[in-house]
C-alpha cells in the first residue's frame, strides 16, 4: 500500500466505517497487521501493534462478541459505545494521516469521526428495529455479520484502500436506508396504538376543533 493522500484517506474511510460497527475488531486487526508486518501501514499506526493494545482489544472484542448478541442488552451496550467508537475512530484516523499536512490531517480526522458516527448510528438504529423481534436469531445473525464485516473490511482496506472505501460508502448508504425503512415500519403500528390510546383519554373539550 502506497501512502498517497488518496490511499490514506480511503483507508481512513473504510477503517472508520468498520470501527463504527466494531471498534475492537477494527483496532485488533490493524494491530495484528502492524505487529506482524504483514502489510505496510502508515507509520502512525505502528503503536497499535503494542502488546497492551492487542491484549486489551482482544479481551474487549471477546466481551463484545457475546454482549452484542444479547437482545435488549445490546442496545445498552451500543448506547454506551457512542462515547467509545467515534473518539477512537477519530484517533485512529488522526494517526493514520500523520504523514499528511496538518490541514489534511485535521480533515481526515473529521472524516473518520463522521463516518464512524454514521456507521454507529445505522448499527444502533437497525438494532432498535430488530431487538423487538421475539426470536434471537436475527440479532445474532446481524451482530455476526457486523463482526465479519469489520474484520474483513479493515483487512481489505490495508490492501486495496480505494475499493474498500467505495464498499464502505455503499454499505453505509444501504445501512442508512435499511435503518430508516425498518424504523418507519415499527413506528406506524406504534403510532396507531398510542394514537388510539391518546384519543381515548382526551377530554371532550380537548377533542373539539
Amino acid at each position: 500500500m502506497s501512502f498517497s493522500p488518496a490511499n490514506i484517506t480511503a483507508l481512513v474511510i473504510a477503517a472508520s466505517f468498520a470501527a463504527g460497527l466494531n471498534i475492537y475488531a477494527t483496532v485488533l486487526t490493524l494491530g495484528i497487521l502492524a505487529r506482524t508486518h504483514w502489510v505496510a501501514l502508515p507509520p502512525g499506526l505502528d503503536s497499535l501493534g503494542h502488546t497492551w493494545v492487542l491484549v486489551v482489544c482482544g479481551i474487549m472484542f471477546a466481551i463484545e462478541f457475546v454482549a452484542d448478541k444479547i437482545p435488549a442488552f445490546d442496545m445498552i451496550w451500543n448506547a454506551l459505545h457512542t462515547v467509545v467508537r467515534i473518539p477512537i475512530a477519530a484517533l485512529v484516523a488522526y494517526h493514520a494521516s500523520s504523514q499528511l499536512s496538518p490541514q489534511m490531517q485535521v480533515l481526515a480526522t473529521a472524516i473518520g469521526a463522521a463516518v464512524a458516527l454514521a456507521a454507529h448510528g445505522s448499527k444502533t438504529a437497525l438494532r432498535a428495529a430488530v431487538t423487538p423481534s421475539p426470536e434471537p436469531v436475527s440479532n445474532i445473525a446481524l451482530s455476526s455479520t457486523e463482526d465479519v464485516a469489520a474484520v474483513g473490511l479493515t483487512w481489505f482496506a490495508t490492501h486495496h484502500p480505494l475499493i474498500a472505501a467505495s464498499i464502505a460508502v455503499v454499505l453505509l448508504v444501504a445501512a442508512l436506508l435499511a435503518a430508516r425503512a425498518l424504523l418507519r415500519a415499527i413506528q406506524r403500528p406504534l403510532r396507531r396504538l398510542f394514537g388510539t390510546d391518546l384519543e381515548e383519554v382526551r377530554s371532550p373539550a380537548e377533542r373539539l376543533p
